[in-house]
């Protein structure tokens, strides 16, 4: 009897870090959780590995160029929304060439540098438990369950 495999969608997310700093994005005409900071974020697509996946969110939404071997993977997350599991993937980087800013007007609203330690009462949960989990050095976590 073959057994069918269980397949998750896979998400990466980028922490621009600057000293004690991230980048946070408010989202905005998405119809999901708008009017809450996120991290420059998206879906990974076929052919793509994970780190190229997170050079190319960061140029679609906040209009930098990172090279692939300038992240580093900080967490990982299992997490459960909307009726349904997807795996997320938090990559750090701190050298990025151009300056942030909201590339895609129609899907964000603003742009902050927020502490690590004082992140917006408005961030998205599972975004906030991540950002957590990667300064106190915990590698996995599991959201929604």
């Amino acid at each position: 009897m073959k057994r069918d495999r269980y397949n998750l969608s896979v998400a990466v997310f980028v922490l621009l870090r600057r000293d004690d700093e991230v980048c946070m994005i408010r989202r905005s005409g998405t119809g999901w959780m708008d009017g809450f900071f996120s991290l420059p974020a998206g879906g990974l697509e076929e052919g793509e590995t994970l780190a190229n996946a997170a050079a190319r969110e960061a140029r679609e939404e906040i209009g930098v160029t990172i090279s692939a071997q300038n992240f580093q993977l900080s967490h990982s997350m299992h997490v459960w929304t909307e009726n349904r599991s997807w795996l997320g993937h938090f990559f750090s980087c701190t050298e990025w060439q151009g300056t942030p800013y909201i590339a895609e007007p129609e899907k964000h609203s603003e742009l902050r540098w927020e502490s690590f330690h004082d992140l917006p009462t408005d961030t998205i949960p599972y975004v906030r438990q991540a950002i957590h989990h990667i300064v106190t050095g915990e590698a996995y976590s599991e959201h929604g369950w």
